[in-house]
C-alpha cells in the first residue's frame, strides 16, 4: 500500500489503509483478498472474479466502484521454449477514496511508479493515475513488440546460415506472441474508446489530453503488431518453402547419383552372366576393358543428367 504525501509526489509505503491510498495486489493470496475485502467493505467474491487469467478487458461502473480491466504483456516460460502472453490488469476506484490495482501474475509494470520515475504522479488523483497506468501499458506493448521484432531478425539471420528446427520453433512462438498482443491491444482499444466517449471516470481537461495520448500510443502498438505479424508470417512461409526446395534438391541429386552408379553395376552384371563371351572371355584386358566401358557409360549418363539439371 502506498500514498503520496506532498506536492512533489513523494511516494511512501504505508501499513494501514488510508484515504487516497494505492493498494497494489500482485498475485494475491486468498487471505490477502479476504483482508482487503473486509477492510474496504467489498464483496470478497467480487474480487475473486479478477483472479481469472482469462478475464476480458472491459469497464464497469457501480455506485461505489469504477472498474477497468486491461490486458497487459506477460512472459511465460515453458520447459523448452518461452512465449509472451497477456494477463488481465484490474484497476478499481473504490468509493472515490482508494485505488486498487490487481494482477494475477508478477509484473514490473509499476516499478517506475514506486521508484518515483513517473512525473506528476499522485495517488489522490485517481483518474490521472489510472490513465498514467494505461499509458505505461501501451508503452510496454511497444517496447515488447520491438523486442519481438529484434528476435525475429536474429532467427532470420540464423536460418539463412542453416535451417535449424529450434529457430523455426522460435519464430512460431514469436508469431503466437503477436497473436496474443494483437487481440489484447484491440480489446484495450475498445476500453479506451468507451472512456473517451462515456466519461466512465471523472476526467479533467488535462486528463482528457493524456487519455488521447494513450489512445494514440495504443493504436500505434496495434499497427506495429499487425506489421510484425505480417512480416513474421511471410518469413515462416518463405523459410518453409526454402527447406522444402532444399530437400527436393537433395532427393534429386541422390536419384541422379543412384542412376549413375547403377551403370557399372548393370554392365558388370551382364558380363558376369554364365554365357559364352568368346574372344572377350579369353582376352587379358577383358577386366580393364569392362571397367573403362563402365566408367565411360557412367560419365556419359552423368553428363546428360547434369545438362538436364538433374544432378
Amino acid at each position: 500500500m502506498y500514498k503520496t504525501i506532498d506536492l512533489e509526489g513523494t511516494l511512501n509505503e504505508i501499513n494501514n489503509i488510508e484515504d487516497n491510498c494505492w493498494i497494489n495486489l500482485i498475485a494475491p493470496t486468498q487471505e490477502e483478498i479476504k483482508s482487503i475485502a473486509e477492510k474496504l467493505e467489498i464483496d470478497e467474491n467480487y474480487l475473486n472474479v479478477f483472479l481469472d487469467e482469462e478475464e476480458q478487458a472491459r469497464t464497469e461502473v457501480t455506485d461505489d466502484i469504477q472498474l477497468i480491466v486491461l490486458d497487459i504483456p506477460s512472459f511465460e516460460k515453458h520447459t523448452s521454449y518461452s512465449v509472451s502472453v497477456t494477463v488481465p490488469l484490474v484497476i478499481l476506484q473504490v468509493k472515490n477514496k482508494y485505488i486498487i490495482t490487481l494482477c494475477v501474475k508478477e509484473t514490473d509494470l509499476f516499478d517506475d511508479f514506486i521508484n518515483g520515475k513517473i512525473k506528476n504522479f499522485f495517488t489522490e488523483k485517481k483518474s490521472r493515475f489510472t490513465i498514467q497506468i494505461m499509458l505505461k501499458v501501451a508503452s510496454r506493448y511497444i517496447k515488447d513488440l520491438k523486442i519481438i521484432n529484434e528476435e525475429t531478425n536474429k532467427s532470420e539471420k540464423s536460418l539463412k546460415k542453416s535451417t535449424n528446427n529450434n529457430d523455426l520453433l522460435k519464430l512460431m512462438n514469436l508469431q503466437k506472441s503477436l497473436v496474443y498482443f494483437s487481440t489484447s491491444l484491440r480489446s484495450n482499444d475498445v476500453v479506451l474508446e468507451k472512456l473517451q466517449k462515456n466519461n466512465l471516470i471523472p476526467l479533467y481537461e488535462e486528463d482528457m489530453e493524456l487519455l488521447d495520448d494513450v489512445v494514440i500510443e495504443n493504436r500505434q502498438a496495434i499497427e506495429m503488431a499487425s506489421i510484425y505479424s505480417g512480416i513474421l508470417s511471410s518469413t515462416i512461409e518463405i523459410f518453409g518453402t526454402i527447406i522444402s526446395n532444399n530437400l527436393n534438391k537433395v532427393m534429386k541429386f541422390l536419384a541422379g547419383f543412384t542412376i549413375v552408379i547403377s551403370i557399372p553395376t548393370m554392365v558388370a552384371s551382364f558380363m558376369g552372366m554364365n554365357v559364352p563371351l568368346g574372344f572377350f572371355q579369353e582376352s587379358t584386358f577383358s577386366f580393364l576393358t569392362l571397367v573403362i566401358v563402365s566408367l565411360i557409360l557412367a560419365l556419359l549418363v552423368a553428363y546428360i543428367l547434369k545438362k538436364k539439371d538433374m544432378l
